[in-house]
């Protein structure tokens, strides 16, 4: 899923394309992706772009008349940008938002369909949309440390919680707490001011430094958004080493979500209970970083 690097450099992009365009034709490919009926999309075509921001992982496209364009990416989505009068691509296109300049795409790859489209009728209903997490770069560490234990959970599952925290997702989640050298199963009831504190120190660290990375990666526009990097450290590296200690990153699966980290960066050498591995392996099942080493 595209996360706040990745919007942030979408949002810099159009910004930079659509800002004071008209959006003269919105085409819905897909029944599925538009979830709102009033305003009716239609209201939309001919409006003026005010602006373009960012509303946790979703794309907000201010328009004239108070309305607001709603792009949620979910996990698959991703934006394309055209040349007017260019065709966009099959199977995959959701939708195409056409303006003077050229054509936005929405598309979706997979047979899932998650990703979404609102339109909606003031800024009202876009807080209302709002899920409430706070941005980490217009944050204090105080505030920092009372969304974090705000709830008693694991790091992980706190911040990818959108209600705590804005734009941060599996990916970059695992970045953080490999920067901050933090297990991702500790529960945040449990952590002490220095461990808050290289936390906050490595959300604004990691995020602000892939932004930057992204957006000199993306030139005109971010043709291949991806949550598998291969400057990561950690996140999507299974069984490759960790470039600070070399030992190979580990993993946790869950769903459909896999979490990653370096064992002997992280954890004291302990190696986390993967439920579907250590269930089927039992006593075999290893403990420490070590035993895999040998």
């Amino acid at each position: 899923m595209p996360e706040l690097p990745d919007i942030t450099v979408y949002v810099e992009r159009l910004d930079a394309k659509v800002r004071g365009d008209t959006l003269k034709r919105v085409r819905i490919l897909n029944p599925f992706l538009l979830r709102t009926a009033v305003p009716p999309i239609s209201s939309a075509e001919g409006k003026k772009v005010l602006g373009i921001e960012r509303l946790g992982k979703r794309i907000v496209l201010a328009l004239e008349g108070g309305l607001f364009l709603v792009i949620h990416l979910m996990i698959a989505g991703r934006l394309r940008w055209l040349a007017a009068g260019a065709k966009p691509p099959g199977k995959i296109s959701l939708a195409t938002f056409e303006f003077e300049g050229g054509t936005l795409v929405l598309t979706e790859a997979g047979s899932k369909r998650r990703a979404s489209v609102h339109l909606l009728p003031d800024r009202a209903a876009l807080h209302a949309m709002d899920p409430g997490g706070i941005d980490v770069f217009a944050s204090d560490l105080a505030a920092f440390a009372e969304r974090l234990k705000a709830e008693n959970h694991t790091l992980k599952r706190s911040l990818t919680n959108p209600r705590l925290f804005s734009g941060i997702g599996n990916a970059y989640s695992d970045e953080i707490l490999h920067r901050a050298r933090l297990s991702p199963v500790t529960l945040t009831r449990s952590m002490d001011d220095e461990a808050i504190q290289r936390l906050f120190d490595a959300t604004r660290a990691v995020m602000g430094e892939w932004t930057a990375l992204l957006r000199d990666e993306a030139g005109d526009w971010p043709d291949k958004v991806t949550a598998f990097h291969p400057k990561m450290a950690v996140h999507g590296r299974y069984g490759l080493p960790c470039p600070v200690c070399e030992s190979p990153v580990q993993r946790i699966v869950h769903a459909d979500n896999e979490t990653n980290y370096c064992a002997r960066c992280q954890t004291g050498g302990k190696l986390l209970a993967d439920r579907a591995l250590s269930r089927l392996l039992k006593a075999s099942w290893p403990r420490h970083i070590d035993d895999i080493e040998k």
